[in-house]
């Protein structure tokens, strides 16, 4: 045995160490066995440099696994999502939407005019939902009571379906992020959560507030960075916005338009950072990027939540705000496109660049040159912000309107559901099939502060779950998007402001 070992081992050590190790004749192996210590070519020097040889190698291989395991879990996951669908007796329709304009007697003729113009123009279709202190006419009075029973009818219903359809219990939610930006509840909507579903004790719970419709990107952002830490992690997201203490009653156009905009939505969502899970999961994180443009007064005051001259609270959003928009629109992509474009899109846009500064003069008249996003994305989840918003995104990135028929069709149908939208968004595109194993979806957002953040996603699989569409994707897209209201009210047009009088039916 000695011998047959020593032959082993002796080509490699002579090989590494130079050391010529004799091996022992047959004759006296006999002598080996009977003293232990002379089986040993090797000097205890010899030992000692040798593991020193290898205790190192050792030690590489240990960190280079380490390494490996730690990136490994550190994807970001998401298992499932569900979007909520408010009652039909929250329905806004044409018809009640008169209704909730004539119960403002703070508005004259140019109001009125102004108003109309903007809800034909905004995109916005006759089934999408207001919060219901606002169906039963106390929108110039709402509690607080009214803004908690919103969020609790959303909770309910969404969390609910999210949990028992992934299999999930909610003991078993290791990290909660809930953002709600114009409601603040004590205790903190997360706490609230955490008590109706009896989650566990150790739970890392984050309440954010104020993020606006920017917001999914960065409660994403939170779990992404907490999944670098933690390894076999579920977490969960609940994102939504509190419409019922935020209605405006003023005369201020820059404030009512917001009234014309936004609508009662929310989104749950479920994220992991378990490997296992891998084969479960519907999208992998791939990049994300956040611009902040809050150090410019000029994008920190285009969306502000404050009074009117009269006292009365609400969301102004100033002239200047698409502007403001573009310009964080920009700074995004200059971040975000390297790292999920391919290189040779990369060096033609470069290489047009430079030409167009090298033959400025006679380049006098051509557009800029634009970057071709869909040689890296497959699917474009845009911000439901109105129709000028989707509209100037698309014109931007030269998008064709298969690529915004989501985000229009969304905002048809949902409103702006504010930081929620880009789930519904992207619930359209999987109830018309478009997501197969694979595609890359680019999501972008935009929110007061003036926040840009832009989001890329790996489809894990194909995908096909109706989800918040289901009674209704049959009938998309619809012949022609243009909502009832001039119709109906185009004869304020005609008005004149010494005989206008609104009629009482």
């Amino acid at each position: 045995m000695v011998t047959c070992a020593t032959e082993l081992v002796a080509p490699f050590l002579y090989n590494v160490y130079r050391f010529d190790l004799k091996i022992p004749s047959k004759t006296k192996v006999s002598t080996y066995k009977t003293n232990p210590l002379l089986s040993l070519s090797l000097s205890l020097k010899d030992m000692v440099f040798m593991l020193l040889y290898i205790l190192p190698l050792f030690y590489l291989f240990f960190m280079l696994f380490k390494i490996i395991d730690q990136r490994r879990h550190q994807c970001c996951y998401i298992l499932d999502y569900q979007c909520f669908k408010p009652s039909d007796d929250r329905m806004v329709s044409t018809e009640f939407s008169g209704e909730i304009i004539k119960r403002n007697k703070n508005l004259g003729l140019d109001e009125y005019k102004f108003l109309l113009k903007a809800i034909v123009s905004c995109g916005i279709g006759e089934q999408t939902y207001a919060p219901r202190n606002v169906l039963c006419g106390r929108e110039e009075c709402p509690t607080h009571h009214d803004g908690i029973s919103e969020m609790d009818e959303f909770f309910n219903d969404s969390i609910e379906k999210l949990l028992a359809r992934s299999a999930i219990s909610p003991s078993e939610i290791d990290v909660l992020v809930v953002n709600i930006s114009m409601l603040a509840a004590v205790p903190s909507f997360a706490s609230r959560i955490i008590n109706r579903y009896k989650m566990r004790d150790n739970i890392k719970s984050y309440n954010l507030t104020a993020m606006g419709c920017s917001a999914s990107p960065i409660s994403v952002n939170l779990v992404q960075n907490i999944f670098k830490a933690r390894k076999n992690l579920y977490a969960l997201v609940v994102t939504s916005e509190s419409l019922s203490p935020n209605w405006y009653s003023g005369n201020d156009r820059s404030m009512i338009l917001a009234n014309c905009l936004f609508r009662s939505g929310g989104c749950a969502i479920l994220l992991t950072n378990k490997v296992d899970l891998k084969h479960k999961a519907m999208f992998k994180l791939k990049c994300l990027v956040r611009t902040h443009h809050g150090g410019k007064d000029e994008a920190y005051g285009c969306c502000v939540k404050k009074e009117d001259e009269e006292g009365r609270v609400g969301f102004h959003l100033s002239k200047n705000l698409p502007k403001v928009a573009t310009r964080a629109f920009v700074d995004n992509l200059k971040e975000i496109s390297p790292k999920i474009l391919p290189v040779r899109e990369l060096l033609r846009f470069s290489v047009s660049l430079l030409v167009q500064k090298m033959y400025q003069n006679s380049a006098k008249g051509r557009g800029r040159p634009v970057i071709n996003l869909k040689t890296g994305v497959d699917h474009f989840c845009v911000h439901t912000g109105g129709k000028a918003v989707i509209d100037g995104i698309g014109q931007n990135l030269n998008l064709s309107e298969y690529d915004l028929e989501p985000a229009r069709m969304t905002l048809h149908r949902f409103g702006n559901t504010s930081a929620s939208s880009l789930w519904y968004v992207l619930g359209y595109m999987e109830a018309k099939k478009r997501l197969k194993k694979g595609d890359k979806v680019f999501m972008i957002s935009f929110g007061a502060g003036f926040k840009c953040n832009s989001c890329l996603w790996e489809v894990m699989r194909d995908l096909g779950d109706p989800n918040v569409w289901e009674d209704c994707i049959d009938s998309y897209p619809p012949k022609n998007l243009t909502n009832p209201y001039m119709e109906k009210y185009g004869w304020i047009q005609n008005e004149d402001l010494s005989t206008f009088k609104i009629p009482e039916e």
